[in-house]
């Protein structure tokens, strides 16, 4: 198991908001030096930490567990389904046609 890819997504969305290690440092309650250990991929951080981490960085646990787990978006779209299979079939046949359409847009923007 790459526990790796966890330092990278925490980097990747500390710089999406442009924060240098010591913003996230100071906000998770943890060192720069940390931070920048478990970037790299050097540390794993304990439970409490890395929770502490995705609240200052506003991120899902999906988003920075990426490449790690592999049920995460499963379990969200089972959920979206169940939600949306209780819903009457106009407005469910209204969220396929959205989604249809960004899916077709997606394609379109990919080739």
């Amino acid at each position: 198991m790459d526990m790796s890819s966890i330092g990278r997504n925490i980097r990747k969305k500390r710089l999406a908001k442009s924060w240098k290690q010591d913003i996230l440092a100071g906000k998770a309650e943890v060192t720069g030096t940390y931070i920048g250990m478990i970037e790299r991929g050097e540390k794993v951080p304990k439970l409490e930490t890395l929770v502490r981490i995705i609240n200052a960085l506003g991120a899902t646990a999906d988003e920075i567990l990426e490449g790690v787990i592999n049920r995460g978006y499963e379990v969200r779209m089972s959920e979206y389904m169940e939600k949306i299979g209780s819903l009457p079939k106009e407005e469910q046949n209204r969220i396929f046609d959205v989604l249809d359409v960004m899916l077709e847009h997606r394609g379109r923007n990919q080739h």
